[in-house]
């Protein structure tokens, strides 16, 4: 009979009692409730379009499929083969990502997919974890070899991906990165000098962005000013939040999905937040939030550089990420596209977050002897 207890040498065996079973629990907890908000959210949405009742209710699942059996492959994998995972996923990515304006197809007004054997593929969202653990394993070599000039190889990996989310354009993937890459550099003991020209250089790629992006000047004039655009799906958004209240009107009772476009993915918050209220809302929040800190307190323990700064940057893109999601939602930050992780429907994105959080699941495994050994040590009761 198979068991998973503490004797069990197995592979599986030794990922169970290795991984932080906490997150994994939080992380099953969105999955799950990403199926009943896409439940919720994409019949009507499907209806809308021409599509069968439960086209995106049926793609979700299968992707879903695919992206649980990813996590838990990456999450097996020791941290030489995460780095030369994520070394040949950003190759890939980005290589994808070049030849976009060739290969690619438009879509609102930016080319960010590809169609590869049928499926839509966004390769900017594998881009992200994978350029995260790169960036983290290019850090620390500052630490191993004084002659290996680490921050600029980091900076020139930056620039690339930079240029070329602002080619698609993407200008919110690039706030995402940027934020991931400024925390990384941080931690790995990046000069005062570095972060003063990190900040002029935001500032002036921000005003850059403003006067020659069209885009982002009206989303950031719709943002200031309502009045002066569309600003249709904020202004439903806000209105499922007041409708749902406290304790929402019910699942399934919703209205806004009816006519909010994007219901099923950029917007899907608004709709937790009219059919399940305030609390559900903030239960989400809190899933989030304890996944960032559950990361962060487990890196308390590490000494390998390595670990430590990719391990930050994953968390920061996946905390950023949720965070300007929900933002959008409740008009706190301009409209951006960007998906809430494990709850919004896209196959792309699913998958590239499950990718995301298998490798920190990975990177953060105990080791098995040193599991044993801590067991070992820990002090008996005495009467």
């Amino acid at each position: 009979m198979f068991t998973l207890d503490r004797r069990n040498t197995t592979a599986l065996g030794r990922w169970w009692w290795t991984i932080d079973r906490s997150m994994v629990i939080a992380t099953a907890l969105l999955i799950i409730m990403g199926v009943f908000m896409i439940a919720a959210g994409g019949p009507p949405v499907a209806q809308r379009i021409g599509l069968p009742d439960f086209y995106f209710v049926t793609r979700h699942q299968i992707f879903l499929g695919l992206s649980v059996v990813v996590m838990l492959v990456v999450s097996m994998l020791d941290a030489p083969l995460i780095q030369r995972t994520a070394l040949i996923g950003l190759l890939v990515s980005c290589g994808l990502m070049l030849f976009l304006p060739l290969i690619g197809y438009e879509n609102k007004g930016a080319i960010r997919w590809v169609h590869i054997m049928g499926i839509s593929v966004q390769p900017s969202e594998f881009m992200k974890p994978c350029f995260a653990v790169v960036v983290g394993w290019i850090f620390s070599q500052h630490f191993t070899s004084s002659k290996l000039p680490a921050y600029r190889m980091a900076l020139a990996v930056y620039a690339v991906a930079i240029v070329l989310l602002i080619v698609q354009p993407d200008f919110g993937m690039a706030v995402t990165v940027s934020a991931m890459f400024a925390v990384q550099f941080f931690l790995a003991g990046m000069p005062f000098f570095w972060v003063l020209g990190m900040m002029i250089t935001a500032l002036v790629g921000a005003v850059a962005a403003y006067q020659f992006l069209p885009h982002v000047t009206d989303r950031i004039d719709r943002f200031l000013d309502p009045a002066v655009g569309d600003n249709y799906q904020v202004q439903q958004s806000l209105s499922a939040f007041r409708e749902g209240g406290f304790l929402g009107v019910g699942p399934g009772e919703g209205t806004v999905k009816q006519s909010l476009p994007d219901a099923h993915t950029d917007f899907i918050f608004a709709v937790v937040g009219e059919e399940f209220g305030m609390v559900v809302c903030l239960l989400i929040m809190m899933v989030f939030a304890f996944i960032v800190l559950r990361g962060l307190l487990r890196l308390r323990e590490e000494s390998d550089h390595f670990i430590i700064i990719s391990v930050a940057g994953l968390l920061t893109q996946f905390g950023v990420q949720a965070f300007i999601n929900m933002g959008v939602a409740v008009n706190l930050l301009p409209a951006k596209g960007m998906t809430l992780p494990f709850l919004s429907y896209g196959g792309s994105s699913l998958m590239a977050v499950a990718l995301g959080m298998g490798m920190m699941l990975g990177l953060t495994r105990r080791k098995f002897g040193q599991m044993v050994v801590d067991l070992r040590k820990k002090p008996t009761s005495r009467s």
